[in-house]
């Protein structure tokens, strides 16, 4: 079939699919999941190579090059099988997956890693901090040490700056340690509404329950928090994605219009401190009575 064909009957195929709502994913009985992380939505075009193919939740980018295809992030470990099902729909069989990329290594973003590295043989790419935790499999995480997944061994480490190559797609890496020590941002550049723009996959920049205020085990997380954000705010940014897809204003479920209410890497990154600052002075303010004592 044309690739113009295809492209029109795969967005058929997506609007179709979007007028009934897929059953869940199955719920796991180690660990909660909020029900849209675990809701199948259609496939979705955000880029002439770039599609979205998660949930209705958790983000998993697809981008298809012309020497193979680069998933972006998976999702749950339930979400394997049906990731591998998207491709296929999307023309992609399994051997066709060169490179897997990740934003940070927690059960919801990177929880069918494992499988769908078996299913293809891709290289894993990821920096060292997120590699030591990937390999044992979340164990000891400094935030999350009860949230395991199957345990992934990163085959190429790359360092800040890095870019990646395929097919003539590159995926530069940058290191944005604010939601854990190895979260990474990715860019890259494809064609929207007929124009080259620049894509930002910025990681996550929240501090759920983060000790902020004297933490051993990570003396310097405010620091990091603060090179994290100023990093999101420089990234080369047209269009924001985001691991959680609604913290950069996309509705998934809204196939026909998913992306209403877009924000920039700059509104994202100053959403996300003000709250960071807010948490910071409660912890201080609760911090200083005991230290007077």
């Amino acid at each position: 079939m044309r690739p113009a064909l295809l492209a029109l009957a795969l967005s058929l195929i997506a609007a179709s699919s979007a007028t009934a709502a897929e059953p869940l994913l199955p719920e796991a009985r180690a660990y909660s999941s909020q029900d849209a992380w675990r809701q199948p939505v259609a496939p979705f075009r955000i880029g002439e190579r770039s599609w979205y193919i998660g949930t209705a939740g958790l983000s998993a980018i697809l981008v298809k090059t012309d020497a193979g295809a680069v998933l972006i992030d998976t999702g749950l470990p339930q979400a394997g099988d049906m990731l591998l099902q998207r491709m296929r729909a999307l023309g992609v069989e399994p051997s066709q997956l060169k490179l897997i990329l990740h934003s940070h290594a927690h059960i919801d973003h990177i929880g069918a890693l494992a499988q769908i590295q078996r299913a293809t043989g891709a290289q894993v790419v990821g920096n060292a901090e997120a590699a030591v935790l990937l390999a044992r499999g979340g164990s000891d995480d400094i935030h999350f040490s009860d949230m395991l997944f199957p345990p992934v061994q990163v085959q190429r480490i790359v360092m800040d700056g890095e870019t990646v190559e395929l097919g003539g797609m590159r995926f530069t890496a940058h290191f944005t340690p604010a939601h854990t020590p190895g979260s990474t941002s990715w860019t890259w550049d494809d064609r929207v509404d007929g124009k080259t723009a620049h894509i930002a996959y910025a990681d996550s920049l929240s501090a759920p329950g983060y000790q902020l205020i004297d933490n051993p085990r990570y003396p310097h997380i405010v620091d990091d928090f603060r090179r994290g954000f100023a990093t999101v705010r420089a990234l080369p940014c047209d269009l924001l994605l985001t691991p959680h897809p609604d913290a950069s204003g996309w509705n998934p479920a809204d196939t026909a219009a998913p992306h209403k209410n877009p924000l920039s890497c700059r509104a994202y990154a100053d959403k996300a401190e003000a709250a960071f600052d807010k948490t910071l002075a409660e912890q201080r303010a609760k911090a200083a009575p005991q230290e007077k004592r």
